[in-house]
């Protein structure tokens, strides 16, 4: 038809080589709510052939010296970071995030997650012991579990893709990862990039399509034992019971709803835009009509400010970011993660009682705690149920330390020595002299 624009038509990825798929899933412009590409509704025949190449990539790459690897590594980093603009257009356009966004934080912390791993993988240590009145020493190796299974989100998708492939690859897995249907452009475009840095056949295979059909295949299949997945609480479960015959390891980063706790010392010139920032960084109208009928004020945004569109965007998926008061605090706005640009304002009047409030939730991924009282920062934070707290900042991270959810926030946690440890298995080896 005159006028149609052609469809972006994505391929998996599968022992080095872009292979169709019999049936496809529409992906939508979020700015235009149109179909603008179409991801393969890949089910169990596609995992299997992508085990299969992972399996036998296996050997080859896990007895590559850490220094081989980490060339490779270092030089995936070298090429997406020369496309840098290209993913970052990508994923803007894919997710729906801003284009300050994904050029400043996405596709940079993708980039750095490559290099990070590559350099970690060359300084890690073994532990070593002697019993000399037995004449033995014992000593510890590790060495990589096999195929990892690889789920990631919608919200973050290269970013938290090469947070996971990483270290996987680093610690000379082989794997096969799934991202989400939602958002898999910026996976297939990385994966045109593979080849070019040295990366052998098998050793990253990639697998479009939906929980289902590819997740479950994955995170079922008796020769994957290692499970990485970041996403919902309801996924999440689902994947422990499809596991549990095969003791996998797993890795589960989960859901969050996350305090920011103000003081009435806190520097609101730091304080106030780092907050509008992690209030509204994400992309919910039921949420704010049922704080309304819960008796809620809202101050802005939702119901309350008319949204101006151009009229290619009408059908966007845009909504006003949105100020609740009056809230109660078993309220599922108070409750429950809200992925859209909706945050809630309540007052307290001690710490103690803040603290408590806060650690009703049964989540507890992450915190921020804002005051000038540094023995009051220090107090607070350990008292968090919380994996994570920033005082007096907000989304600093140092990739050594762990990262990770506490309750129903997951299980495990990602870092340089954590991610090290998931990735492989610990061998203890004595030796009688």
């Amino acid at each position: 038809m005159a006028g149609t624009k052609a469809l972006l038509m994505l391929e998996n990825f599968i022992d080095g080589k872009f292979l169709p798929c019999s049936s496809y899933i529409d992906s939508y412009d979020p700015s235009t709510g149109e179909v603008y590409c179409r991801v393969p509704n890949s089910g169990k025949d596609e995992i299997e052939a992508a085990v299969k190449a992972a399996r036998e990539a296996f050997p080859g790459w896990s007895s590559r010296s850490p220094q081989e690897r980490s060339r490779v590594l270092n030089q995936v980093a070298d090429l997406l970071e020369q496309s840098l603009e290209e993913f970052a257009q990508a994923e803007s356009k894919d997710q729906g995030k801003t284009l300050a966004l994904a050029r400043t934080m996405d596709i940079p912390r993708s980039v750095q997650n490559f290099r990070f791993f590559a350099s970690s993988i060359l300084h890690h240590t073994s532990e070593c012991t002697q019993m000399d009145h037995l004449g033995c020493m014992h000593y510890t190796v590790r060495t990589p579990v096999g195929v990892a299974g690889l789920i990631s989100p919608w919200n973050l998708p290269l970013y938290l893709l090469t947070w996971k492939i990483a270290p996987a690859m680093a610690a000379g897995n082989t794997v096969v990862a799934k991202p989400s249907e939602l958002t898999s452009v910026t996976a297939w475009m990385l994966c045109t990039l593979l080849d070019k840095a040295g990366v052998p056949p098998g050793v990253v295979n990639i697998v479009f399509g939906t929980g289902p059909r590819v997740g479950e295949a994955l995170v079922s299949h008796p020769e994957v034992p290692l499970i990485s997945f970041t996403g919902s609480q309801p996924t999440a479960e689902r994947i422990t019971q499809l596991s549990a015959p095969h003791c996998k390891k797993l890795s589960l980063e989960l859901g969050g709803k996350n305090p920011a706790i103000i003081f009435e010392d806190a520097n609101l010139d730091e304080c106030i835009p780092a907050t509008v920032r992690s209030s509204f960084a994400n992309q919910v109208r039921s949420y704010v009509k049922r704080a309304l009928a819960e008796g809620a004020q809202i101050w802005c945004g939702e119901g309350v400010d008319k949204l101006n569109l151009p009229t290619r965007n009408q059908a966007g998926y845009f909504m006003l970011p949105t100020v609740i008061t009056d809230i109660k605090d078993e309220s599922c706005c108070m409750t429950e993660e809200i992925f859209g640009p909706v945050t809630c304002v309540v007052p307290f009047d001690s710490e103690e009682e803040v603290i408590e409030r806060a650690n009703n939730v049964k989540y507890g991924l992450a915190a921020t705690v804002w005051s000038s009282n540094v023995g009051r920062v220090h107090r607070v934070a350990k008292k968090l149920q919380s994996g994570l707290v920033w005082t007096n900042c907000w989304l600093i991270r140092e990739l050594n330390l762990p990262f990770g959810g506490m309750k129903s926030s997951g299980i495990g946690r990602e870092g340089a020595k954590d991610s090290y440890d998931f990735f492989t298995e610990i061998k203890t080896i004595t030796v009688k002299h």
